[in-house]
């Protein structure tokens, strides 16, 4: 679990700096969460989880973060506006 969580956390980065470069805001401007601080966050109700890995990805597999939420990275300006700002916002593809 380790192992997935690792990986988790490095394509999100990558998913992160996509995102951002779609709303036009330097990579090294989006804070960085380690799996830790994402552990102790867990049951924080100002916590939303992106999944944003590709459909295919997300459908076949068996591991997904316990509360995450689903979203397509392709259409980000269709769903970025429910999730409020001053929730914390983590997203994550593995």
């Amino acid at each position: 679990m380790k192992e997935i969580l690792l990986a988790a956390l490095v394509l999100l980065m990558s998913s992160v700096t996509t995102l951002h470069a779609q709303a036009q805001l330097a990579p090294e401007s989006v804070p960085r969460i380690t799996i830790e601080e994402l552990k102790q966050q867990m049951d924080n109700s100002n916590l939303s989880i992106i999944d944003v890995r590709a459909a295919g990805d997300w459908e076949d597999s068996a591991t997904r973060i316990k509360g995450s939420i689903r979203e397509d990275p392709s259409k980000v300006d269709s769903w970025m506006a429910k999730y409020p700002s001053n929730k914390t916002i983590v997203f994550y593809c593995s």
